[in-house]
């Protein structure tokens, strides 16, 4: 295919000021050579709104829009009287409503896959984690003992379903948030009844007319989160565990490197693992392997991107090209015969790249089309229709390249699958699995406390730049930090999720990892995976010496580049369940406003976590240790004392 030039006269932009990534920063160049736009051509030909990143506009009807002065909030109000913090709180709801909703969405396709698969009208997938499975059914009450793996399950997805159905009471995976926790959500009135119930009523009160009280319509923000954090994604975790196994740590390669010029190269990018799963049977099927060698190929290649690709990484060891900034990038190296998507953060402007590439761009979800994409749609009763399809299409492609191929000879190899029970495990030991080692090493200051540096990438700053440059911070501050998402990646890519990364963290936390084996930076998956962080952070509290509830642990969180909806979602969520979080990038609220006043300090007061913001990871950095050194004072922590490090002695005499 004829390649079309879609460079336009904007402002050029320099490959190694716009992000780290040496080999994204190759592609760039690659890419001007070729005439192609990028999304970092885009962003910079694209003036942000000022008005519109401060969240200080209303366009909710038709007597608008309405635009507020951003430098003096209060001097006027909207045409229908709306202030400046009902416009906000208005505009922050809708944003914590379609993230959530977009974790929720996923969650329930992976319940509804499971229920399928246990029913037996699915028999493409199984059930191929039962312990799991019996795990997070006893967590919520159900019975496990004596039954049959079909029954126990059964049930699992009838109490799960309430998560998003319900309309009173408390969704089930209330019944994992500390207790001190979930009085204080009682007190508040925040605990979710169903998903579906707390979204729908989070629209309507933002409505035109409706709820004018920025406080009343935080409630409805809180509780619309958590029914994200400890709902949707949760269970999208936990069936996706129990479906397709739990991960345990691997060593994976990362980055474009792990494209290879004689193999069929495909690349499996969005965020639901049955896409995933399916292809990963494809292209191992010996009769496309046959064709894929017939057309000249070495083999085929599967690799991922972003958040399916870091769940994939982190359970079956698959090589991943890069994060969400390098999607496009990776499609200019003309390696790539087939690029296949599903659902979230999948740029638009993938299509014009893969066409002057004549690489395959095709959609798969029916909540997903793409203008200029193929649409080849997944059914789960019969997914090999569609994988096999995609596979056969791209080793056509492979026998009729005519792109200049340019792989970046990067790789970067890295440790990844860390989940809350292989944490525990590898804590505590096989018979005594536990998260009292950590809390003692917090307990006696060897570890200072923990972070979740989570997130997407954003070109509004050089990608990868803020999460690596706030994590080297935390973990030279002996702060141990987890991770998820595309802040994962850029991580790996910067070599820190290797054990030998240690030689970079303080002297405690670097003692820790070397004892244990464990890299200072533990990967945790996907972004819809930060349920995870909640449910070690639930494990840390009810292990003890930490205080009582998730808002007292030494702990916090950031999405250094953020940019999406779930995104706020999730910063909420967190905030809602206890911990202090940290933005970057921009906030999309006027300071010294009321509304950002209750967010970043009012909420903390109730009992709950709190917003920060910094777009300088030195700050971040500090504003973040000064939280955890603060809650270290409160728990009576932050006195000097004997450091132990507990042996295998210590370990077995635990209690049993």
């Amino acid at each position: 295919m004829e390649k079309k030039k879609v460079l336009s006269k904007k402002k050029e932009i320099k490959p190694r000021d716009v992000t780290i990534c040496d080999a994204t920063a190759q592609m760039l160049e690659k890419a001007k050579r070729d005439g192609v736009e990028t999304v970092f051509d885009r962003a910079a030909g694209m003036r942000a709104c000022p008005i519109g990143a401060d969240s200080a506009c209303c366009k909710h009807c038709s007597m608008g829009p309405c635009r507020m002065n951003a430098r003096d909030p209060y001097a006027k109000v909207g045409v229908c009287g709306a202030t400046i913090d009902t416009i906000m709180s208005r505009n922050f709801a809708r944003m914590v409503a379609s993230g959530s909703a977009a974790h929720t969405d996923h969650g329930m396709s992976m319940l509804n896959l499971f229920r399928e698969v246990v029913k037996g009208n699915i028999t493409d997938y199984e059930i191929k984690d039962p312990n799991k499975l019996k795990e997070v059914a006893s967590s919520i009450g159900i019975e496990v003992e004596g039954r049959e793996i079909h029954d126990i399950a059964m049930d699992l997805y009838e109490e799960l379903e309430r998560t998003y159905t319900q309309v009173e009471g408390e969704i089930p995976f209330a019944k994992r948030v500390p207790e001190k926790t979930l009085e204080t959500w009682r007190k508040l009135g925040i605990v979710p009844r169903g998903a579906m119930r707390e979204i729908m009523e989070l629209m309507h009160r933002t409505h035109m007319g409706v709820d004018q009280d920025y406080e009343n319509i935080t409630t409805q923000i809180n509780r619309t989160a958590l029914a994200d954090g400890w709902g949707g994604s949760m269970v999208a975790t936990e069936i996706s565990d129990i479906l397709f196994g739990t991960p345990s740590p691997v060593s994976v390669e990362v980055n474009m490197g792990v494209l290879k010029e004689d193999h069929v190269n495909i690349i499996v990018h969005g965020h639901e693992p049955n896409l995933f799963e399916s292809m990963l049977v494809s292209v191992n099927e010996p009769s496309l392997v046959d064709a894929a060698k017939k057309a000249g190929a070495a083999g085929i290649n599967l690799v991922g991107m972003c958040c399916s690709g870091a769940e994939m990484m982190s359970r079956h060891g698959i090589p991943h090209a890069g994060n969400f900034m390098s999607t496009e990038a990776v499609l200019v190296t003309g390696a790539v015969d087939a690029m296949t998507v599903d659902v979230q953060c999948i740029k638009q402007g993938l299509a014009k790249v893969a066409d002057c590439y004549g690489t395959h761009l095709i959609t798969t979800n029916p909540r997903c089309h793409i203008e200029g994409a193929q649409h080849m749609e997944l059914d789960e009763h019969n997914p090999s229709a569609c994988t096999d399809g995609i596979v056969i299409k791209a080793i056509s492609r492979f026998r009729n390249r005519t792109a200049e191929i340019e792989i970046p000879n990067i790789k970067n190899i890295g440790i990844h699958g860390f989940s809350h029970e292989y944490i525990n495990y590898m804590l505590g030991g096989s018979f005594r699995a536990s998260y009292t080692p950590l809390n003692d090493n917090i307990i006696n200051g060897r570890i200072r406390g923990v972070a979740g540096v989570v997130g997407c990438t954003n070109p509004r700053v050089k990608q990868d730049w803020v999460h690596v440059e706030l994590v080297k911070e935390l973990i030279k501050k002996d702060v141990l930090v987890l991770q998820t998402g595309c802040s994962q990646i850029a991580l790996a890519k910067a070599g820190l999720t290797t054990p030998e990364a240690a030689i970079l963290a303080g002297p405690g936390l670097h003692e820790v990892c070397e004892t244990v084996g464990m890299p200072p930076v533990l990967g945790l998956g996907s972004c819809v995976d930060n349920s995870r962080i909640l449910i070690a952070a639930s494990a840390m509290v009810r292990e003890g010496g930490l205080g009582h509830s998730i808002a007292e642990l030494p702990a916090a969180g950031a999405a250094p580049e953020w940019m999406s909806e779930k995104a706020i979602s999730i910063g909420q969520y967190f905030v809602a369940s206890g911990v202090y979080t940290v933005f970057g990038v921009t906030f999309p609220i006027v300071k010294e406003t009321k509304f950002h006043k209750l967010l970043f300090e009012g909420l903390e007061e109730q009992g709950l976590g709190k917003w920060g913001f910094s777009a300088d990871p030195y700050e971040m950095a500090s504003m973040m240790i000064a939280h955890i050194d603060k809650k270290r004072q409160e728990l009576g922590i932050d006195k000097a004392r004997e450091r132990i490090l507990m042996d295998m002695a210590d370990r077995q005499a635990l209690k049993a």
